[in-house]
């Protein structure tokens, strides 16, 4: 009790503390409750932070420190997209598990990549500094409040913010013990590239799809492929052995609203399928069959064709006036590969050093994404499995798990609602792999069904026995 009253009482001292790259601009004792959109959290000391790793950043940070019942650990929570905000709804998250909790604003404000032009410091501050900086700094900061250091430090981020984890493991593999990297944004460029040829495409009227030609898309896949599992749950449970062509909807004669045009048919194969780098041979990777239900009329998601013409735009090209109608793909692709410079992409899968120091790494992604496609993280597995030896050599540190019918981050008509970190703190902490990691669905606030998700490559295969909505009925398995 003396100690954390100590620790309270030290908390507007922090702006004192030497932090290297960094200034402690505010360090604020907080009351329990007394954050009005957060007054469920106890009371912490609020920390803000403006770092300067080169003369043009001015990547801002907040670190959360639990004035009582700190957990001994600490967290950083990622961004979504081209975001320039503190992810603080994260934070809370994490403090109200007792975690000492930071998160950065990447160096910019706004979400857009604007920031990037004529600064090409502040691109690397997104691409990766900003995240280890605040680690850096965080864990500082950490030990001069508590006279600890963390024992443990954890990462955990979706989207983008899985970018952020994947980018840690391959280029700082010391900074996190555990990391949760859900739907990384890891083929930052080819997912871009991916966008912008659909919305290239889709810039012609009788390409696009509308929400009722989407919805009977996805009734037809369902129709085709829901069952090859054994169970009919309205979830495409493996999209890699589904084969359902579009074409056989194309109108033979005018459109119908059974029936797609031969315009539309093109876009969905175009959607579906993925395009390969011509320099490097690697495959960019198209939306799974399933996920038909979160395209736009524009293709893929706003938000992914939003990320896309940035990218070319103040990033490629540079130029803030460049239209989708100068894409072509071939060329543009392999040029914005080229630009990152390894800078945002996170498709390095050499995780020797993150391993080799026992670190653990949890990936997962929807199946039914529609901002990113799930290829990316299968795609990747694959890699590192190949990059390090075997699989038995990275399940021990690394496991990949698809959620079929899910969403991007979330949502979706199958399991969508886990805790992967706790998983990962088993893992970490009890060197309890996690085997299986159990994902439920509600409707209208009752769970209505429960899964268990796997191991990449392994999937959910039912018993033969039991309610097909309790994860009890399946085992973890190969087909």
């Amino acid at each position: 009790m003396t100690y954390l009253l100590i620790a309270a009482l030290a908390c507007e001292r922090l702006t004192t503390v030497a932090v290297p790259h960094a200034v402690v601009t505010s360090a604020q004792s907080v009351a329990a409750g007394a954050l009005a959109e957060f007054n469920t959290l106890p009371a912490l000391c609020r920390v803000a932070a403006t770092l300067t790793p080169s003369p043009d950043s001015d990547i801002k940070m907040e670190l959360w420190l639990p004035a009582a019942n700190w957990n001994g650990k600490f967290q950083e929570v990622g961004n979504g997209a081209f975001s320039g905000s503190i992810a603080l709804p994260a934070m809370a998250a994490a403090v109200r598990r007792g975690y000492a909790a930071a998160s950065t604003d990447t160096g910019h404000t706004g979400n857009t990549a604007g920031f990037a032009l004529g600064h090409p410091e502040k691109v690397i501050d997104f691409g990766w500094r900003a995240v280890h900086e605040t680690a850096v700094a965080s864990k500082a900061i950490v030990e001069a409040f508590y006279a600890a250091a963390p024992r443990l430090s954890y990462f955990t981020g979706c989207s983008a913010g899985g970018r952020q984890g994947l980018k840690e493991a391959q280029r700082f593999p010391g900074d996190f013990d555990g990391i949760v990297a859900g739907a990384p944004g890891l083929d930052w460029t080819g997912r871009a590239g991916q966008a912008v040829r659909v919305a290239q495409a889709t810039e012609k009227p009788e390409a696009r799809l509308s929400p009722a030609d989407a919805r009977l898309l996805h009734t037809r896949v369902l129709e085709a492929c829901d069952a090859q599992d054994g169970v009919k749950d309205g979830v495409v449970d493996d999209p890699a052995r589904c084969t359902f062509d579009p074409a056989t909807l194309q109108c033979a004669s005018e459109k119908t609203a059974s029936c797609l045009t031969a315009a539309q048919v093109r876009t969905a194969k175009m959607l579906y399928e993925g395009r390969s780098n011509p320099k490097t041979t690697r495959e960019i990777t198209g939306l799974a069959r399933g996920s038909e239900l979160g395209w736009t009329e524009s293709g893929w998601s706003a938000s992914a064709r939003a990320t896309g013409l940035d990218q070319f735009r103040y990033l490629v090209f540079k130029d803030p006036h460049w239209d989708v109608g100068a894409f072509d793909f071939d060329a543009d692709i392999a040029r914005a590969e080229a630009a990152d410079h390894d800078t945002i992409n996170a498709l390095d899968p050499d995780l020797k050093a993150f391993v080799d120091r026992g670190g653990k790494l949890i990936q997962y992604h929807g199946w039914s994404d529609p901002q990113i496609s799930p290829g990316n993280s299968t795609q990747y597995y694959s890699r590192v499995v190949q990059a390090l030896g075997g699989h038995d050599r990275v399940a021990g540190s690394y496991r990949l798990f698809m959620a079929p019918g899910m969403a991007h981050c979330g949502g979706g008509d199958g399991p969508n609602t886990f805790d992967m970190l706790a998983a990962l703190e088993q893992w970490v902490e009890q060197r309890t792999p996690p085997d299986r990691i159990i994902a439920s669905h509600a409707m209208e606030g009752a769970v209505d069904r429960t899964r268990p998700l796997c191991p990449y490559p392994q999937v959910a295969i039912y018993k033969g026995t039991g309610a097909t909505t309790d994860a009890a009925s399946f085992a973890c398995g190969t087909r």
